[in-house]
């Protein structure tokens, strides 16, 4: 049976979140997420379901791709379809050729899971290269988390102001993060599984924020994003927020919390190891080159 790609309309959109759940296995590479589609809502729900690729085979979903900025396509293939050679080549097909509506022209990003057959068949076919490195990191939840050693809280409607606030801070000018956006994503279906966490210091003032995302019960949960309020920076809020994290994912049934960051970040990855996240191998993105184009660690927004 052929395998197809669709775009999906807004009314599938919670399909491909609930799919992409299901590939969240402590024992297995790190997957494209559920919370990735949440925090992209931000955008909208029809923005979120024109940025998103599904690859099936007799109607079951092999693979899910985000197209997170135009030029940046990150994936998620089922845990059984990893070595598919047939869904990889057509994959690396739809990717190659810009008139197939995955990726333009130029200079592009593929961000894939570690065992998926996509990178080195693109690599294969020339005109490819590996761009910068990524650092997974990933902490088991099946103990106890301890106390973050701060006041943290739920961020509902009544925080929105203070906790965008954090996040524009911490990201700077680079930050697309608003009220309403936080709005808009705190009211879409993928929503139901996140919460919104920030930190006040001990005069009350909001310090650091997070947003985590359940995947289920017994699945990974992801921190996507964290950031620290500029002018709070070297107090330890940073770990605390990403502890805090941690707990409230375990609380919600999560049997990890995984975090993903660039490589050459190392303070961001020193905070994360000191709220015990184990450092993973790191994954490399393909670029396809051409002159004139920016990372793919700048292409990611956090903010």
């Amino acid at each position: 049976m052929a395998i197809t790609m669709r775009t999906p309309d807004v009314g599938e959109l919670d399909d491909a979140v609930r799919v992409l759940g299901t590939w969240q296995r402590d024992d297995g590479p790190v997957q494209l997420h559920p919370g990735d589609l949440g925090w992209f809502w931000r955008f909208g729900a029809e923005r979120t379901a024109a940025a998103v690729r599904i690859w099936s085979r007799g109607g079951e979903a092999l693979a899910v791709g985000l197209l997170d900025g135009a030029e940046l396509l990150r994936l998620g293939v089922a845990p059984w379809a990893l070595g598919d050679e047939e869904l990889a080549r057509r994959i690396a097909a739809d990717v190659a050729a810009p008139e197939r509506g995955v990726l333009p022209g130029g200079e592009v990003y593929v961000a894939a899971p570690a065992g998926a057959l996509v990178p080195e068949l693109l690599l294969a076919g020339g005109g490819w290269a590996l761009d910068e490195p990524w650092t997974p990191l990933r902490r088991d939840l099946s103990g106890p988390v301890p106390d973050p050693g701060v006041h943290v809280e739920v961020a509902g409607p009544g925080q929105v102001a203070e906790r965008v606030a954090v996040q524009r801070s911490a990201f700077g000018s680079g930050s697309t993060f608003t009220e309403e956006r936080w709005r808009t994503m705190a009211a879409a279906p993928a929503y139901a599984d996140a919460r919104c966490l920030l930190a006040r210091n001990g005069r009350g003032e909001p310090v650091a924020t997070v947003t985590v995302w359940s995947a289920g019960e017994g699945r990974a949960g992801l921190i996507e994003p964290m950031g620290v309020h500029a002018d709070h920076r070297g107090h330890g809020y940073g770990r605390a927020i990403t502890v805090a994290a941690a707990g409230t994912l375990r609380e919600m049934g999560a049997s990890s919390v995984i975090v993903d960051t660039a490589a050459a970040n190392s303070a961001a990855v020193a905070t994360y190891e000191s709220a015990g996240l184990r450092r993973l191998p790191d994954m490399v993105d393909l670029r396809r080159t051409a002159a004139g184009a920016t990372s793919a660690a700048a292409a990611r927004e956090g903010g």
